[in-house]
Parts: C-alpha cells; structure tokens; sequence
C-alpha cells in the first residue's frame, strides 16, 4: 500500500505541505504538474546523493514537463559559501532559468541550504523545492525556510528566510544512508523531546535500537512528530521574534563546536548533542533542572551513539566563538535552557563562569560515577 501522510506548516499565503512516505515519485509528479513553473529548472545536489538519486529525480521532473539540469557540489559544510553559491548562480544563468523556474534541493542540510539560498537571491527569488534525502535534513533543516551559507566567522550568517513550495520526505531515501549519518539526524530529534515533548523523548528512551536502524514504524513516528513540533513552532513565529528561539536548542555550543573543529570533525547533529548536554549543564548549575534531567538526556545521547563530549576544541576557544552567534543580540548571548524534558525557556543572563564550566564538562568524559 502506498501510504502517504502531510504535516501543513501554516503560514498564510506561504503556507505548505510537508509529504512523508516511500516512494514518492507520483505525488512529486503531480505536485509539479500543477504549479505553472517555467520548463526549465534546477536540481541541486552533492556528489555524493547526485550519483545514486540525481537522474532518477530528473526523469520524474521530466515525466512533469520540466527540463532539468543537474549540479553537483563537494559534498560536505565546506558548499555552504558564497563562493559555492556564485558558482551555481552563473550555472542558474547559463541554463536560462527564469523567474518561475524552480529549485529542487536534492539531499541533506548542507544541501537544502545553499538551494535556498540561491533560490531566495536569484532574481529576487525563485520557487524552491525542498527532496531532503537525510534523516536530519528531513527532520529539521528542511523545513521552516531558513537557508544561507557560511562565514568564515561563523555559521549561517549570511542568509534569509525565505520557505518552500513544498517539502518531500521520501523515506527511500534512507536505505543508502550511512549509520553516521542515521546518528547526526537522531541528535536534531532528540532535541525535539527535549524542548516541546517529554512523551517523544520517553518514546525515544524506550525505543532506542529501532530509531537507529530506522525501522518502518520508528522513522515514520520520528520525522511525523519532529515535523509536526517544528511546523507548529514555526507557524506561531516565522521570523524568528520569540518562541521560534527554542528550536535553538544545543545549538549555541554547537555551533562553537563546528566552527572550532573546523565544520570536519563533527557534523551538525553530533556537535548539537554535545551542545544539548553543555545546555543542560547550564541549566542544572542554575538550579533550572536536576542531575536526574541531565542523566537522561546523557544516557539517551549515549545509547544513540552520539558524541558525548567534543575533542580538538577548548573553552576559550569555544566561549569566543558564541559571540558570533545569531542568537547573541548587542552582545548578550540568548540561551535556551531546560526547564525540564520537553519544556525549556530563552535567558541571557547566564554568567560566564557558568558558561565555561559547562563548557569544560563538554570537552571531558563523563566522569565515573556520576
């Protein structure tokens, strides 16, 4: 049977749908037939998910009417710069896309963002069409419009907010993905338990071992719920003026981390779970949580296989890099922190003795016995 269910991210007139299942050729097929794009159009990829998905897409783009071209960049953090991104404009202008000629980003965070980047700047913006072939692009970076590139100063600073026509999370996908990448896509999920939903968080603690193999019934529970959290989150603030900060969450030390370690040693969703345990012990020195909070979250990051405390960084090195953060605002860095499991608040009134203590307890094993 093929079962195909949608999360609607509500936002007026940019409102859209979010299409879960296997296989889903037939409702892309369809879903561009309607549209009244221009024939030529754009699908964006890596070389790595270029070579295995990159003609099977152009082929149903076809069967739509499109006349795609595809690009490939390097695949890794290192395509989100300006300088990846003026390469695909001159291939978007010597292709002779148009105003209506669509974007498809095909493949995981790094992928969609830089797509949506050049989709929102090319000739003032473009449609964009969301094909996240990654557990974490399809759980997060896919949905809810933010795209950019890097700064050599510090992540996602040069962007917009800018959402797509529509997003499909085609699970067939996932049988080509490598275990790490199952583990980076469990770091972002697990912050959803943490910051809106203790019932998910439990789920996840009591089933671990299919979550990492991506059983049937475990992924379809795990992309509806983290998809229907971030629409809703996304739907009461767009722009990001208020509650959509806590979608933040271990992201302030993680992206210190992915900056420090040069955005090689850790990709995103293990530098966020290191990030979620530093946020945690802050939360805990402030007397927000207890240690049987922290415990939690430590042991469920553990059982998934995730990094527990980040190599190759140190605290100095890791409490300069937060100032280039886009949650710091005139110098005051906005925390989000745990209240408890699956409910958390901003503060940016954490001292910095605090903060590098956390820090510290990221940069060390878990010490016996606690």
């Amino acid at each position: 049977m093929h079962d195909v269910q949608k999360v609607r991210v509500e936002l007026g007139a940019a409102s859209y749908d979010i299409f879960l299942g296997e296989g889903l050729s037939p409702e892309l097929c369809a879903f561009v037939k309607a549209q009244g794009f221009s024939r030529r159009a754009l699908i964006l990829s890596d070389e790595n998910v270029g070579k295995i998905y990159g003609e099977e897409t152009a082929d149903v783009l076809r069967a739509a009417g499109l006349d795609p071209v595809l690009y490939s960049v390097p695949a890794g953090e290192a395509s989100k710069s300006l300088a990846m991104a003026d390469e695909v404009f001159t291939c978007a202008i010597e292709a002779g896309l148009d105003r209506r000629s669509p974007v498809f980003a095909l493949g995981g965070g790094v992928v969609g963002d830089l797509a949506g980047f050049i989709a929102a700047a090319y000739m003032r913006g473009v449609p964009f069409v969301q094909l996240p072939t990654s557990l974490l692009a399809q759980v997060d970076s896919s949905v809810g419009g933010k795209v950019a590139v890097n700064h050599r100063l510090g992540k996602n600073l040069i962007g917009a907010f800018y959402q797509p026509a529509a997003v499909f999370a085609d699970f067939a996908a996932f049988s080509t993905l490598p275990e790490r990448e199952v583990r980076t896509g469990l770091g972002e999920i697990v912050k959803y338990g943490i910051i809106f939903d203790e019932a998910f968080f439990a789920y996840l603690e009591d089933h671990a071992g299919d979550a990492l193999r991506l059983s049937p019934e475990a992924a379809l529970h795990m992309v509806r719920r983290s998809c229907e959290i971030k629409a809703e989150v996304v739907s009461k603030d767009e722009k990001e003026g208020g509650l959509r900060r806590i979608l933040n969450y271990g992201h302030t030390i993680g992206h210190a981390i992915e900056k420090e370690t040069g955005y090689v040693r850790y990709n995103h969703g293990e530098a966020v779970a290191i990030g979620s345990l530093g946020a945690a012990y802050i939360s805990e020195a402030l007397g927000m949580i207890d240690a049987a909070d922290v415990l939690r979250v430590h042991r469920l990051t553990e059982r998934l296989g995730l990094p527990l405390f980040a190599e190759g960084c140190t605290v100095d090195g890791l409490y300069a890099a937060i100032f280039h953060d886009k949650k710091t605002i005139d110098g005051r860095v906005n925390w989000v922190l745990m209240e408890g499991i699956g409910k958390v608040c901003v503060r940016d009134d954490v001292p910095e003795t605090v903060v590098r203590a956390a820090m510290e307890r990221c940069l060390k094993s878990w010490p016996a016995g606690a």
